[in-house]
């Protein structure tokens, strides 16, 4: 067993084309340390909708130039068996560590296949790459990135030529091809050949961003921005200067990019002291609302004056954020559809109702939301927002801060507040308060056996609430494909939905909590709200009790 392990290592030392990691192979091997060679040759990482994301090192298990060179090679091979292999491949990436060579070999790939692929200039936001597909008229999209992930890891996301994000069986396939590829000595490299884009592909996504906009709409709202060491800076700071926004001040210190993303634990603006520095900015500016993009820019944080928090500043939820711009594109004479993940808040099916429009829930993820027919407006609940599904088809940071601050002017004009216009929601349709159990695990066995006691013994009542509809999503839905997830419904005094399911992109057990509280009028809101708020407690503390987590 020893012996294989080595002689495995040793044969995928042999073919990395990356002298770092070949170095870090090589001296594990020498110091035979066979835990650490075990973790990253127990299996392979696996390619699925949401492409490949994992920590950098050397092995199968790890994101390397080897498993990138892969993929590569088995996208081409997708591509030419459904005939497009002499289609344009338009390759983005950001700043993390490996991701410029993780797009040169993917490119060298491309070309090296037959197909043409054409390279970004530089770090872009990937919504940049998703405007870009359809743009050029590609047939397909790679962005190298590992989003809001620790400093460590990187990722390799795929599009299609529609813009949107691969779903099955697309994966599969590609997973089928990746897996035939014996060795990357097989896999045709070109030395060049492929385009470098110029800046005039973000000048056209720039363009573009100015059809989220009303003409001649108020445009005062002052924003303090963090890029949080990502590559959103230039792209936010020209998109507001071509919409006549005042400049926004950066939170400096995570205004580059920074691939150790050193003054954050996470580089997540939902993680625990990730707005610290941009509320610290705040105090000293006092502009009327915060604005982050996660590092690669396609989410969207939003964060709002408040006197009773310590930090003097909130974070908003992303389903608040979502029932707000929702809101504010019904006011302009949106028509179409409205999407979310099942995760997100009921609130937008019932703005969408009010105004007369279409409404439907996806699978978690922008790959489904992106692919509702009609859709004019999308989100889900991870600060995710597609607010010009013309232009991109895929959430989208920088439009959905533009629309933010467009909303946050036009309430500033009638000197009213973010929170003023959700307490109005609330009055008009229930007060809809959302909270999340996020389980961090090390083990992801822990998320396994949290699955299946909730399966074997699924729990009757919750926080007081009966649970009067208990779903396995693993079976599907009429309306639903089949996914890892349970569902339930509760009812009482207030009615509740709980959904649990393992995150697809990070170690964690997600457990997505929603009370629906009615409210007839403003006067009842704060009892309202507190009154949800011990709810969400008990649901959490009754729904880890049966999770055994």
């Amino acid at each position: 067993m020893q012996q294989d392990l080595i002689a495995r290592a040793q044969a995928w030392l042999a073919e990395d084309p990356d002298s770092e990691t070949r170095d870090e192979l090589g001296k594990l091997i020498e110091a035979r340390d066979l835990s650490e060679l075990a973790d990253r040759f127990g299996g392979t990482l696996q390619f699925g909708t949401a492409g490949l994301r994992g920590e950098l090192g050397a092995g199968p298990m790890r994101m390397n130039r080897v498993v990138v060179i892969r993929a590569a090679a088995g996208l081409a091979a997708y591509l030419k068996d459904k005939g497009q292999g002499d289609g344009l491949v338009v390759i983005g990436y950001d700043a993390r560590y490996k991701s410029a060579d993780f797009a040169r070999d993917t490119a060298a790939v491309m070309v090296a296949a037959g197909l043409r692929a054409a390279v970004l200039p530089r770090p872009l936001p990937t919504p940049v790459l998703a405007f870009a597909i359809r743009k050029l008229g590609a047939v397909a999209g790679v962005e190298v990135t590992a989003s809001h992930n620790p400093p460590r890891d990187n990722g390799y996301k795929v599009y299609l030529g529609d813009g949107s994000q691969i779903v099955p069986p697309a994966d599969a396939e590609i997973a089928a091809e990746i897996d035939a590829i014996a060795s990357i000595d097989d896999v045709p490299r070109a030395e060049d050949s492929w385009e470098t884009l110029g800046d005039e592909v973000v000048q056209a996504y720039l363009e573009r961003t100015d059809a989220v906009l009303t003409a001649a709409s108020p445009r005062t709202a002052r924003v303090v921005y963090t890029a949080m060491h990502g590559v959103g800076k230039d792209v936010v700071l020209q998109a507001f200067a071509r919409a006549g926004f005042p400049a926004p001040a950066l939170v400096e210190a995570q205004a580059e990019p920074d691939p150790e993303f050193p003054t954050v634990a996470f580089p997540n603006p939902e993680e625990p002291g990730a707005m610290d520095l941009a509320f610290e900015t705040a105090r000293r500016v006092r502009p009327d609302v915060v604005i982050a993009n996660d590092p690669d820019a396609d989410r969207c944080a939003v964060a709002v004056p408040d006197d009773s928090a310590e930090a003097g500043w909130r974070m908003l939820r992303g389903d608040e954020v979502g029932a707000l711009l929702a809101e504010h594109l019904v006011h302009k004479g949106a028509t179409g559809v409205f999407a979310e993940s099942i995760v997100s808040s009921s609130l937008l099916g019932r703005i969408a109702r009010a105004a007369g429009l279409g409404h439907e829930e996806t699978l978690t993820g922008f790959k489904w939301i992106a692919r509702v027919d009609g859709l004019r407006y999308g989100y889900e609940e991870a600060l995710g927002y597609c607010v010009d599904p013309g232009g991109v088809r895929d959430k989208d940071g920088i439009t959905a801060a533009l629309l933010v601050a467009e909303l946050v002017s036009e309430l500033k004009e009638q000197g009213r507040t973010l929170d003023e216009l959700l307490d109005d929601l609330a009055v008009a349709h229930g007060l809809h308060a959302t909270d999340q159990l996020s389980v961090r695990v090390e083990d992801l066995g822990v998320i396994a056996n949290a699955m299946r006691a909730l399966r074997e013994r699924p729990p009757v009542m919750l926080a007081g609430l009966r649970v009067t509809s208990a779903e396995d999503l693993t079976r599907g839905t009429d309306t639903l494909p089949p996914t890892d997830g349970l569902r339930y419904y509760l009812d009482g005094e207030f009615t509740a939905r709980v959904i649990v399911r393992p995150s697809g992109t990070e170690p964690k057990l997600k457990c997505y909590l929603e009370v629906v509280v009615p409210v007839a009028d403003a006067s009842e809101l704060a009892a309202a709200r507190e009154r949800a708020a011990g709810v969400l407690a008990d649901i959490k503390r009754d729904l880890s009790s049966a999770a055994g987590i």
